[in-house]
């Protein structure tokens, strides 16, 4: 089989692994420090420790983001039975109108509504 067709024929994922080369500069105490990391079998050579750097830095920056959508998102709200109570009230509601809308029964679905919210908060509770 011809290199190209065999490269056609693998799954997107392993075509995802190409790599392309970066070229860095760096002080003689950072290279040290890079080719120690390397020597202690960390790592495999300078590469694999530059991505990894890498990937810890991208996955901080999503951290980051999370915990100011958290803070963006608005106050706290206390997780008492009054809350889920209201919580499951406003489930039902909700699914009662889009029973209504589909002409289902509104008052089974609202009752099932009702149990998968209970179910859910079980869940999420353990």
């Amino acid at each position: 089989m011809a290199r190209g067709r065999l490269w056609q024929s693998l799954p997107s994922w392993v075509k995802v692994l190409q790599m392309t080369t970066m070229n860095i500069s760096l002080p003689d105490e950072m290279k040290a420090f890079v080719d120690a990391q390397v020597a202690d079998s960390r790592y495999g050579n300078a590469s694999e420790y530059m991505r990894d750097l890498i990937r810890r830095d991208l996955a901080r920056e999503q951290f980051r983001a999370a915990i100011l959508a958290g803070l963006e998102s608005g106050p706290a709200v206390e997780w008492t039975p009054a809350y889920f109570k209201g919580l499951r009230a406003e489930i039902a509601h909700a699914e009662a109108l889009n029973a209504k809308a589909a002409g289902a029964p509104a008052e089974r679905n609202a009752r099932t509504a009702s149990a998968k919210t209970v179910k859910a908060v079980k869940r999420k509770a353990t």
